[in-house]
């Protein structure tokens, strides 16, 4: 899969839950539960893929909030896929 492809579902992801006003801090899997089923219905992926997909758009989105980083310049940093 290429990396703009792979941005693309991150951002995907990151876009449904702020559309539910996930926190990026938040730590219940059960409230992943759909973005868990969404990731793997929607890109045919494994759990264990789905679990990164949406732990890089939780940082993806926390690097969005944050005042001093870009997330598309800075993700290298955290060695993530959105760099």
């Amino acid at each position: 899969m290429s990396d703009d492809n792979y941005n693309s579902q991150i951002e995907s992801i990151a876009k449904l839950m702020e559309q539910d006003s996930v926190s990026p801090d938040e730590q219940d899997p059960k409230k992943f539960e759909k973005y868990h089923e969404h990731a793997k219905q929607s890109y045919n992926i494994d759990d264990e893929a789905a679990v990164q997909l949406i732990y890089e758009a939780l940082l993806y989105l926390k690097l969005k909030n944050s005042d001093n980083a870009d997330p598309m310049q800075d993700g290298d940093k955290f060695g993530v896929g959105f760099s």
